[in-house]
């Protein structure tokens, strides 16, 4: 079980563990998170590129199932991380692509225009826009 702490507080990570459902990762992303939200891709997207292919069954398969690269690496996720690094470490580690998207209202935006900003900064825009 992980324990979720308030936004602003430097201590908060989670860790990442490949053998969880991806869809628990996503749920335990957005608790950490709560105005943003996690997609996982079969490939890293380029700047402007659109979303081709999902993680397939994100209920069923796990990270283990689902990634491409094989090598003992952990990710760590922290607020102070960008958008930008965490792509790069996905895609590094698990040879898979993600997506973060901000609440905007009832809406959920791409944060590709933001990705210099952390987590942190993107959660707190995503939070003001939905008050």
């Amino acid at each position: 079980m992980m324990e979720i702490i308030k936004p602003m507080n430097t201590s908060i990570k989670m860790t990442i563990d490949e053998h969880k459902k991806i869809l628990t990762l996503q749920e335990e992303f957005n608790a950490m998170f709560p105005f943003l939200k996690l997609e996982f891709f079969a490939k890293q997207l380029k700047p402007g590129e659109s979303f081709e292919k999902k993680v397939a069954k994100p209920n069923i398969k796990t990270l283990h199932e689902s990634r491409t690269v094989h090598n003992k690496k952990k990710v760590i996720i922290t607020p102070e991380m960008t958008v930008f690094d965490l792509d790069k470490t996905f895609f590094t580690v698990y040879g898979l692509g993600v997506q973060v998207f901000r609440k905007s209202g009832k809406v959920w935006l791409e944060t590709t225009l933001t990705d210099s900003w952390t987590l942190e900064e993107q959660n707190l825009q995503g939070e003001a826009l939905s008050a």
